[in-house]
């Protein structure tokens, strides 16, 4: 028996919101484990990352997650599919998306030294 849609919305917003706080966590890991002179995990996080840029470039800079919401209601705020304030999810790919450059910058300086 299928969901009801106010549930399936709720079920895809838990989704993104623990999808979301991993990618965050390996935004910020990668200066830590390059501070730690951990090239290797750098690298893989780096890669996960960057995994996750193509998949929203795939999708019109749009989460898959973001695009199976809408299908379950009219609301487009920036937040209408994730639990977030809405200040932080309209600006989230601009907030984190400096901090994980700041992040790879300061990881390849750290490791080539």
């Amino acid at each position: 028996m299928p969901l009801p849609p106010a549930s399936m919305l709720r079920v895809i917003k838990v989704a993104h919101t623990v999808a979301w706080a991993a990618l965050v966590a390996v935004i910020f890991a990668i200066p830590v484990m390059a501070w730690l002179n951990r090239g290797t995990a750098v690298a893989v996080l780096t890669a996960i990352m960057l995994v996750e840029v193509g998949v929203l470039l795939a999708n019109g800079w749009r989460c898959p997650l973001t695009i199976l919401a809408a299908r379950y209601t009219d609301d487009r705020r920036a937040n209408f599919d994730i639990y977030l304030p809405l200040w932080l999810a309209a600006n989230n790919k601009r907030i984190f998306g400096t901090i994980f450059v700041g992040g790879l910058m300061f990881s390849v300086w750290r490791l080539a030294r």
